[in-house]
């Protein structure tokens, strides 16, 4: 028991990459899902935001101090609508 404890074992940090690293690698199926995953959230993430999702601070103001004021602007105004 102290051996698992004990710094024989190495940090907490690096037990863990262990644990997952080779869970990974004895996958078979869970790989094929995992690559489906990662691509889901590229889509909805990436390819989502390019044409669904126009970037309206950079189209209304011209510099960062502008878009600043409008974002607090309306923070602070929702806060007291509500």
């Amino acid at each position: 028991m102290d051996q698992i404890q004990g710094s024989s074992c190495g940090n907490i940090f690096v037990r863990i990459y262990r644990f997952y690293r080779d869970g990974f690698r004895s996958m078979t199926v869970g790989r094929y899902l995992w690559l489906m995953i990662i691509i889901k959230l590229f889509i909805l993430f990436f390819i989502f935001r390019l044409f669904f999702f126009p970037h309206l601070l950079k189209r209304d103001y011209d510099n960062d101090a502008d878009r600043a004021q409008a974002v607090r602007s309306a923070l602070i105004d929702n806060n007291r609508n509500q």
